[in-house]
């Protein structure tokens, strides 16, 4: 159960999850990594923050194994 307020996927981030093929990759991951990857990205002020942030989330998705640049087992894709 999260205890932070359940974060809306922005209709741009949803376009670039889809356009990488990385939506399941996102759907598999924990509740609380959803809310706090879409939060962050969301908390962004600058847009070159923001395209950062959302590379960075598509790297660790596509990469598995990684969460806010921890590693993450749960998360690893088998090569």
């Amino acid at each position: 159960m999260l205890k932070r307020p359940r974060a809306t996927m922005p209709a741009g981030i949803r376009r670039e999850l889809d356009a990488s093929g990385l939506m399941q990759a996102f759907k598999e991951r924990p509740p609380y990594q959803r809310n706090d990857y879409l939060h962050w990205i969301e908390r962004s002020v600058r847009a070159a923050t923001r395209r950062k942030r959302i590379d960075q989330m598509l790297e660790e998705l596509k990469a598995g194994g990684v969460y806010m640049g921890m590693a993450h087992r749960p998360s690893k894709r088998a090569r």
